[in-house]
């Protein structure tokens, strides 16, 4: 079975013990435009074993990271989700952190319920991603990459968006409707905007969901439904990072990832991984 960050970690530290449980999630199953979302996760862990032990000055890895077995992607999507759903739920209430490679954005609903459910207390989500994924539903798929975030605010997830730049006028009433924040590409990349405050009645609990499709496309194209004008690499780190303070960071996922046979985007979308599990152990 493939390892994140094989080549650096020594025996004590991959045991099931870990801080973090890496859950690979090969899911494709409602992509629209771009293919190739399943092989995200494994070209993550692969490009994970070229990273380095320390990153933004931290050394997540010291804490551990098991690696836990691709998780079964067949069946009905409801099916799917449940099977995500107690996997990150057993990781919460063994007090580690599930950190879910994707994959499809709709493995989110998945990974994010089974959270809610281990924590039983008030959860926020923030998101980076080029789209609001607000859709009631899309194509007729209700749990689609395109309608997860609306999924979530229906279970009584806040949201916090960070980057979006493609929505249409449903997702912007479904914004009011369920008191979304957000702070959208242009005024973010225009501004220059690296940190933004979240509201102070926002869940001290939150998940990241990191679309990697949130950054811009020059600086990762290997995505299914890449947007011009997106979020800089350091600039999406930094405003995760600074929303998370005050706060406490229960799981995260990395998502659409498709890669398209330059590592370099591979190396990108790991490397993205490693330092939210640094933000995490903040």
């Amino acid at each position: 079975m493939s390892i994140f960050l094989d080549s650096e970690l020594t025996a004590d530290e991959r045991g099931e013990d870990a801080r973090f449980r890496i859950i690979p999630v090969p899911l494709e199953r409602t992509v629209s435009y771009g293919a190739g979302t399943a092989g995200g996760p494994g070209a993550i862990i692969e490009a994970s074993n070229e990273l380095e032990r320390i990153t933004n000055g931290a050394e997540p890895c010291a804490q551990g990271i098991f690696t836990e077995a691709p998780l079964d992607c067949d069946g009905p999507l409801p099916e799917v989700m449940e099977r995500l759903a107690q996997r990150t739920e057993a990781a919460i209430r063994a007090g580690r952190v599930p950190v879910a490679l994707g994959g499809e954005h709709s493995l989110s609903f998945g990974a994010v319920m089974g959270v809610a459910r281990a924590l039983g207390q008030p959860l926020g989500l923030v998101q980076i991603d080029a789209h609001a994924d607000l859709r009631i539903a899309y194509q007729g798929e209700k749990h689609s990459h395109a309608s997860v975030m609306h999924l979530l605010a229906e279970e009584g997830i806040r949201l916090a968006q960070f980057g979006v730049r493609a929505l249409c006028k449903q997702e912007m009433d479904e914004r009011a409707r369920h008191g979304v924040f957000y702070k959208d590409a242009e005024e973010l990349v225009t501004g220059n905007i690296h940190a933004v405050d979240l509201p102070g009645d926002f869940p001290e609990l939150v998940y990241v969901s990191f679309d990697v499709d949130g950054l811009d496309p020059a600086q990762m194209p290997a995505t299914g439904t890449p947007v011009p004008g997106g979020l800089g690499y350091y600039q999406a780190l930094h405003l995760v990072e600074h929303a998370l303070k005050g706060r406490r960071c229960v799981g995260l996922d990395v998502v659409e990832l498709a890669p398209n046979g330059n590592a370099a985007w591979d190396f990108t979308a790991a490397q993205i991984v490693y330092r939210l599990m640094a933000a995490c152990s903040a």
